[in-house]
């Protein structure tokens, strides 16, 4: 009989009381991201708004649902993507510094929607409206085949290169090959579409609605249903390759898995909402940090929710201006998220023992 001791129960209590707290903490930032903005709306009247009910303000219904809500949806599908994909490479590289913006893969979607956009000719600036259903989806295939591409060759030189130095230098030179490769191509292009790429490189969660964000939905949700499904896997990785082969883990088709996972994952919130950094890097040490374990049972839900709400907050401060523009995510997820990494290095010491 496998009885767990009272220290063991108490912990998974302390686990589930956390996941809790931080569910409660998204829901809040979830509400102050539809309350805030240019136009302040109540709290009360949001929640009357989102069950179906009559606004005493009827641009405050139009605020709600054709703007701040879609907003924050994609804030909350965002983060947690690039949260759990950042999760799973620092798993399958075993690499503390890990991340999708860190090794390129993010350069690797950038360069995918690039190619997309500089020879096409269509536009990327404001919204996706005009790609439509099927042309949002052939947007976020390129982005998916991009990263895929780019983390395959980190894969193929970790495999040979096992120094951690070593292929974080890799992995930035992929990305500003990968770069180079798009300003030469931006070379060719017209100045509007230059233009708009480089506003794109911003970031925004601004541009996504109706067919767009389903298509964003069902990529994120299958990536997430399938990184809940890696659970196992992920836990005996941490053991060593040869570990995980002695116990019948086929290591070449986790991998093979996990390039996909956090390509879709990476790739599509790249391809809607421009390059995001440092989610995918700071929100794992955190969860670790906070839930004191490895076990990727805990820390897949963690992390889905602290980058949820990290991404929402990251949006609250880009409305500080307090009109229709917004400041850039990409420079307000990169001030915070690096501080993060920082405290996170200096307070463990040793990332390295949970590898």
């Amino acid at each position: 009989m496998n009885l767990k001791s009272p220290i063991q129960t108490s912990n998974s209590y302390q686990k589930i009381i956390l996941l809790f707290f931080f569910a409660l903490i998204l829901g809040l930032a979830l509400l102050l991201d539809l309350a805030w903005g240019a136009i302040s709306i109540p709290l009360l009247d949001i929640g009357y708004i989102l069950i179906g009910g009559k606004s005493p303000d009827s641009a405050w219904e139009y605020i709600i649902w054709q703007s701040r809500l879609p907003r924050a949806i994609t804030a909350v599908l965002a983060g947690s993507a690039l949260a759990i994909s950042g999760l799973q490479m620092q798993t399958l590289f075993r690499n503390p510094l890990a991340g999708p913006s860190i090794l390129g893969i993010t350069s690797g979607a950038s360069m995918g929607v690039a190619i997309v956009v500089l020879t096409s000719g269509a536009s990327i600036g404001g919204t996706y409206g005009d790609w439509g259903f099927w042309g949002s989806w052939y947007l976020v295939l390129a982005a998916i085949l991009g990263a895929a591409l780019v983390m395959s060759l980190v894969l193929l030189i970790a495999l040979r290169v096992r120094d951690n130095v070593v292929l974080l230098i890799v992995g930035m030179m992929l990305g500003n090959l990968t770069l180079a490769l798009v300003g030469l191509w931006q070379y060719f292009s017209s100045p509007e579409q230059i233009r708009d790429y480089l506003i794109w490189t911003f970031g925004s969660l601004g541009g996504v609605f109706g067919e767009q964000l389903g298509v964003l939905a069902i990529v994120v949700g299958l990536g997430l249903l399938g990184s809940g499904l890696v659970i196992k896997p992920l836990n005996v990785l941490l053991l060593g390759e040869n570990y995980a082969q002695s116990l019948g883990l086929s290591v070449q088709n986790i991998r093979i898995i996990l390039i996909i996972l956090s390509s879709m994952l990476a790739g599509s919130v790249t391809a809607f909402c421009g390059p995001i950094g440092f989610v995918g890097i700071a929100i794992p040490h955190l969860a670790r940090v906070w839930l004191n374990t490895t076990d990727h049972r805990w820390l897949i839900p963690a992390v889905a929710l602290l980058g949820a709400v990290m991404l929402l907050l990251c949006d609250l401060i880009t409305k500080v201006a307090g009109n229709q523009a917004s400041l850039p995510i990409n420079s307000v997820t990169t001030l915070l998220g690096a501080p993060i990494v920082i405290w996170v290095i200096i307070r463990a010491k040793n990332l390295r023992r949970g590898f």
